[in-house]
């Protein structure tokens, strides 16, 4: 399956630095997404582990994630590749985003920038499928940021 983009952007009530210290707060940010869980921080702002469970079609999966901070603009910006493979079903998740931070008068703006990638027997299930789970995931994702920093 090739790579599918995505960008969201988010404005919140929230200043720039809560918005910040939110989206650097690893546990927190996993509260957010149903399907993620268990994150371990091995190196603050750098690296992390995670779990994927998740059921798409006849496939229950269960990937382990590598988590990798880079390009760190403190409060600003910051740049996660997140990696993981569930050996059972034969499967490889990837995905590649950039997250910026920026005042504004009042409150503050969250923008996702990335990419994802499914290979494997889940590809099998089509993009069509995988498009519409990933959607709802961001959109999980961004719902639960908007309660949390107050959405304007």
């Amino acid at each position: 399956m090739p790579r599918t983009e995505f960008h969201r952007d988010l404005t919140v009530k929230a200043s720039a630095e809560d918005s910040w210290a939110a989206m650097i707060d690893v546990p927190r940010l996993v509260s957010w997404v149903s399907i993620v869980e268990d994150a371990v921080e091995i190196e603050p702002l750098s690296k992390y582990t995670a779990v994927l469970m998740d059921r798409l079609g006849p496939f229950k999966l269960r990937a382990d994630l590598d988590v990798t901070v880079s390009d760190v603009n403190e409060g600003s910006s910051l740049k996660v590749r997140a990696a993981g493979e569930d050996r059972q079903v034969g499967s490889r998740l990837l995905v590649l985003a950039d997250l910026v931070v920026s005042p504004r008068e009042q409150g503050s703006t969250i923008v996702v920038d990335g990419v994802y990638e499914v290979t494997g027997k889940v590809a099998s299930m089509g993009s069509g499928t995988i498009n519409k789970k990933a959607q709802k995931i961001l959109d999980e994702f961004f719902g639960a940021a908007s309660d949390a920093l107050g959405e304007l």
